[in-house]
């Protein structure tokens, strides 16, 4: 196959969130200490179903309001599969970056569908939000992905902030709603829920933070590739 005699170059990584330190430290001490039969393909697939089981709390928690304490262990579930398995195979000195690459990336895209698509369904966030947010997620994750082929960097963290930092984030969220269920602001009489008010300011970051990008990458590509 094309595939299998095509010359790969590995992206440099780029994460320089808040906590991409001290959590690189955390995810080697623990691929180092994961049982042999452990291999990155379970974790990968357990950061997807704990996503996919997210979602189905999130709709849950239209009836029952303690289902977004689940969703916080299913966030934390998420991080432990969808951080370490790259993690676990660099240490294994067992990496396969297409594939890796290919199946890590494709899995997140259809986590966030799993995940929005609760929140959408659920009493927290108005549909309409929530729709906003993943056509944002996926467009600013194609941006990424496109210029880890065309310019060899592949961005993890914007401002500081990473996917672990937007798990912290959200689970936070969910502490605040289930102690608060009232939480929000009301604005010329229109009551605006805690979880609307973030999702709209999510869109916004993500709808600046891919204008930059792709005016930068453009020029970057542009004085690259001169006529």
């Amino acid at each position: 196959m094309a595939a299998s005699r095509a010359v790969f170059q590995e992206a440099d990584r780029a994460q320089l969130s808040i906590l991409a330190s001290v959590e690189k430290s955390c995810l080697i001490w623990m691929a180092e200490r994961a049982p042999k039969w452990l291999n990155s393909d379970h974790l990968t697939g357990l950061g997807l179903l704990a996503l996919m089981a997210a979602g189905v709390f999130y709709w849950y928690g239209r009836w029952n309001r303690s289902a977004l304490l689940a969703v916080i262990v299913c966030l934390a579930v998420n991080w432990f599969g969808d951080s370490l398995d790259g993690t676990l195979a660099r240490v294994r000195k067992k990496q396969r970056p297409r594939y890796g690459f290919y199946v890590d990336h494709i899995v997140d895209c259809l986590g966030a569908l799993f995940l929005l698509g609760g929140l959408a369904l659920s009493t927290f966030m108005s549909p309409g939000i929530a729709l906003g947010l993943l056509i944002a997620h996926l467009l600013l994750s194609c941006e990424v992905y496109l210029a880890t082929y065309t310019l060899g960097r592949f961005q993890i963290s914007f401002w500081k902030f990473g996917p672990t930092e937007l798990r912290i984030l959200l689970a936070t969220g969910n502490l605040v709603l289930f102690l608060k269920p009232r939480a929000g602001v009301t604005i010329y009489g229109v009551r605006y829920s805690m979880f609307d008010i973030g999702g709209t300011i999510g869109i916004v970051g993500m709808g600046v933070v891919l204008s930059i990008l792709i005016v930068r990458h453009t020029i970057a590509l542009y004085r690259a590739e001169p006529l």
